[in-house]
């Protein structure tokens, strides 16, 4: 259920009582940005039935652990929206905001939606010439999915130097690209918390790994087939059988690599290889 600010208290919480999730829109990522196309609304007011709601889950979920039967209230947390490329906020504004408001107020979800404008409209809303690319979304998206899952910090993925997502790659490769000093991660004795934020590895995969592991040292074609995308994490990992030509590739190189289909002069080199295996 979508509520609004100022609803009454009263109403949120008899309503809480028959939906599985609460919804309120902050509408644009900073209040500055909100100041200019609503100037007579504020962050402050959504974020007071926000606290409320998160307030009475907390008391509901106190009083079950004392009293048999206590309905349920609003199960499923609450979420919000945000909209993008209206006003002029960055990548690292936007995620900022979304960090701040999954830890302050226990959201479940933050929703990003691009800015879609009307033609002739009052001169007040903003009139930008085309709509932000719905890539600039998924891109939120998946930063968004790396801070809630993978453990990501937003300083990690966006800051001052980096304030604004690539729309070529992902966020994860795009952090690893930076940072290539982490890498390669040794598959076979690596922890959880590093396999993850390998590109190309996902949670279930880095789960598979850490499993299989425990019978032996894993090879490259074990890796394939626990379902890792090693097309892109083979130049940031190495296993029982990797060569080290590719270590010395430098991030542009990597990145080319992996944008064109991984064609460079070491493929032949690599498959070579492993025929000795």
């Amino acid at each position: 259920m979508k509520t609004i600010p100022k609803a009454s208290e009263e109403l949120i919480k008899e309503a809480g009582l028959y939906v599985d999730r609460m919804s309120i829109n902050l509408e644009m990522p900073t209040e500055e940005g909100l100041k200019l196309v609503a100037p007579d609304k504020s962050h402050q007011d959504v974020q007071k039935p926000l606290n409320f709601v998160q307030n009475q889950i907390a008391q509901f979920r106190d009083d079950k652990k004392l009293i048999k039967r206590v309905p349920q209230f609003v199960p499923a947390g609450q979420s919000t929206q945000m909209v993008v490329g209206a006003t002029a906020e960055s990548d690292m504004q936007i995620m900022q905001t979304a960090d701040d408001y999954y830890k302050n107020f226990s959201l479940k979800r933050v929703y990003y939606s691009g800015f879609i404008p009307i033609p002739n409209t009052a001169a007040l809303l903003p009139q930008i010439g085309t709509p932000p690319p719905l890539l600039r979304e998924n891109r939120l998206y998946q930063t968004d999915w790396l801070m809630r899952f993978y453990g990501f910090e937003v300083r990690e993925l966006l800051n001052v130097a980096h304030p604004n997502l690539e729309t070529d790659i992902d966020p994860k490769l795009s952090w690893a690209l930076r940072n290539l000093h982490l890498f390669p991660v040794d598959i076979n004795t690596a922890d959880y918390r590093l396999i993850v934020r390998v590109p190309g590895i996902g949670r279930q995969s880095a789960r598979h790994i850490i499993s299989a592991r425990k019978f032996g040292k894993l090879h490259v074609h074990q890796l394939q087939k626990i379902g890792i995308a090693y097309n892109r994490a083979q130049y940031f990992i190495y296993c029982a059988d990797s060569y080290t030509s590719l270590r010395q590739l430098q991030a542009h190189e990597i990145k080319s690599l992996i944008l064109n289909g991984g064609h460079s002069k070491y493929k032949g080199l690599h498959n070579a290889q492993l025929q000795l295996f």
